[in-house]
């Protein structure tokens, strides 16, 4: 499982296509991955039913960590959108147990979207 210790994930956007076929194994039945986001090597996807967190170990990064982070289990969370001269965005979870997770998204980003989606499984 991923340290998440106060641990920021600096992210980009990619094609949620992009890492579905790595996730497909693991997607329980009706499960989509709606948003996924790639940072140097690890990679997060926001599926219709959980985070999550992939990190990508070894030299050839055959050896893969997949850490599930449901939605059910978030305590708050919080939205910071891109501005005039700060084209970043943010958003922090917060879990029992595990403490802050804080994902920061490099780019335009939807922030309105990706917040409805963990706000209709938080609330």
């Amino acid at each position: 499982m991923l340290e998440f210790n106060d641990r920021t994930f600096k992210l980009s956007q990619i094609d949620a296509n992009d890492v579905a076929g790595d996730l497909a194994a693991l997607l329980v039945e009706g499960e989509q991955v709606l948003m996924a986001f790639r940072g140097a090597r690890d990679y997060v996807a926001f599926t219709s039913r959980r985070i999550i967190a992939v990190d990508v170990q070894g030299m050839g990064g055959r050896k893969k960590d997949f850490t599930t982070l449901p939605y059910a289990k978030v305590q708050a969370f919080s939205v910071e959108t891109a501005g005039s001269f700060d084209r970043d965005s943010e958003m922090e979870l917060w879990y029992s147990g595990i403490g802050r997770i804080k994902f920061e998204f490099k780019g335009r980003t939807d922030m309105a979207y990706l917040s409805k989606l963990v706000a209709a499984y938080v609330l």
